[in-house]
């Protein structure tokens, strides 16, 4: 395989690029005038979420590992979105195995791809998606990047995804500090909007659809954890902008919003904004999760770092959120 574009033309790679944020990401980059290439193996993601025909986008259907030997010698990237990995806890939870081996392997071979196929000497610009679960079970709030961190015992499968995104974090890190590997790292708090489903234990777009079919809205344990949503769309406006300011190479950023809701109090929200005829129902974890599931009562970004990096501000508010994917699954705008 190779790339045929003209090298004046920013040449960008998704991994995971079908996937739920991976697919809104790439929809901005082609705004942008990129030409972009997708793999992603659809484990999780979708074909339908990508545009079917666009003369600068370019999808390959294939295990990341697997992708990323087939490309040849001459293909060349400005920017690389490592958004491939394990989704959602419950995921995790039944198969700790390959969420581990799918976190650390495949980030570890991206990396070593992005350091010999960049346009520049020292590799392609790589941005590593993180997750909030790295902070594991810290108590503080909210949680800022340079924080120590806290994790359960191995023995419970339920750290494997935080100390899978951890090193990940240090793999990236480390290629910046000692090959000059130009990489940024990005943890993701509870992203959200269009194109989520509810499969993978993902709380709203679960609640939305119970919300539009008048049943139960299911509110595991007390309700009382709290979290902060971002819509999808503030998300991926903030990626390019991170990998086009050199400032933040190198570094850490959590990305998200920083409105606190009790699950219990987005029940509510989601039943209000639709208008719906749905009630609350609380169940316990031992009735979804295997045992020994630990839940964690909050999590808030600081978001201080990016808002000084970029001015990353939120922009879309959690109703309005809330309306769009209800509007994805009716057809119907809200």
């Amino acid at each position: 395989m190779s790339n045929d574009h003209a090298p004046s033309s920013r040449v960008s790679l998704v991994t995971g690029g079908a996937g739920f944020i991976g697919s809104h990401l790439v929809d901005a980059l082609l705004v942008r005038g990129d030409h972009v290439t997708v793999i992603d193996d659809l484990s999780t993601g979708l074909r339908a979420n990508l545009p079917g025909e666009h003369p600068r986008l370019r999808f390959i259907e294939a295990d990341l590992g697997d992708a990323l030997s087939a490309l040849g010698k001459g293909e060349v990237f400005d920017e690389i979105y490592h958004l491939a990995a394990a989704v959602g806890v419950a995921r995790v939870m039944a198969d700790p195995i390959g969420s581990i081996e799918t976190n650390v392997g495949l980030t570890a071979s991206l990396l070593r791809f992005a350091a010999r196929h960049g346009r520049e000497s020292h590799g392609a610009r790589t941005l590593i998606a993180s997750s909030s679960e790295v902070y594991g079970k810290a108590a503080k709030s909210p949680f800022s990047e340079l924080d120590d961190v806290v994790y359960g015992p191995t023995t419970v499968t339920r750290w494997s995804y935080a100390c899978s995104k951890a090193l990940d974090e240090h793999l990236a890190l480390a290629w910046s500090a000692k090959h000059n590997l130009p990489t940024v790292i990005v943890r993701f708090f509870n992203t959200v909007g269009p194109r989520q489903v509810g499969e993978y234990g993902m709380v709203l777009p679960r609640f939305v659809r119970a919300a539009l079919r008048g049943e139960d809205l299911q509110v595991y344990g007390d309700g009382r954890q709290s979290r902060c949503f971002a819509d999808v769309r503030d998300v991926v406006g903030a990626l390019p902008r991170l990998m086009a300011t050199p400032a933040c190479i190198g570094s850490v950023f959590n990305l998200g919003s920083d409105r606190s809701i009790t699950i219990a109090e987005l029940a509510d929200l989601v039943i209000s904004t639709l208008g719906s005829a749905s009630r609350k129902r609380f169940v316990e974890y031992s009735a979804v999760y295997p045992e020994g599931f630990e839940d964690l009562q909050q999590r808030r970004p600081d978001l201080s770092r990016i808002r000084t990096a970029i001015g990353y501000e939120p922009r879309y508010a959690l109703e309005q959120t809330i309306r769009d994917i209800a509007a994805q699954s009716t057809g119907i705008p809200l």
